[in-house]
């Protein structure tokens, strides 16, 4: 089985979002601006808990997110 990872569209959205900047979305979902950080940079997977709050302040779907990539190569 090759690397997964898992990537997102977080600086995306909060850009489309008034510039929502990373410590304003931080305390909307409950957690640190490093942690956003690094889940921005893919160093990081959200719980799933986390991945659906984000999410919810977006009005989007987890899946408009996130995204789980496998790359197959050995």
């Amino acid at each position: 089985m090759g690397k997964c990872r898992v990537s997102n569209n977080i600086r995306k959205l909060r850009f489309y979002n008034d510039e929502m900047t990373q410590q304003e979305l931080a305390e909307q979902v409950g957690v640190t601006r490093q942690t956003i950080v690094a889940i921005e940079k893919a160093k990081y997977s959200p719980s799933l808990e986390l991945a659906f709050r984000i999410a919810l302040v977006f009005d989007s779907s987890v899946a408009e997110v996130f995204s789980y990539d496998l790359d197959d190569k050995k």
